[in-house]
């Protein structure tokens, strides 16, 4: 069954109505966390690339010619 445009429209509209929009506060909280967890994370590989680089060094060093 069709739905007329009109129809479509006010259905949309009451769809919207029903959303929670966050706040700015709850915005900005989450873009900081955001941005705090990647750093965290770049960090954390930086670390363990660091980690396995210096291990197959070692690992080359001993073994290697």
């Amino acid at each position: 069954m069709a739905t007329n445009p009109l129809q479509f429209i006010q259905q949309t509209r009451a769809e919207i109505a029903k959303v929670v929009w966050p706040t700015r506060r709850e915005v900005t909280l989450t873009t900081i966390m955001v941005f705090l967890l990647a750093a965290v994370a770049a960090i954390f590989f930086s670390l363990v690339d660091l980690g396995i680089r210096s291990g197959l060094q070692g690992v080359l060093n001993v073994f290697g010619s």
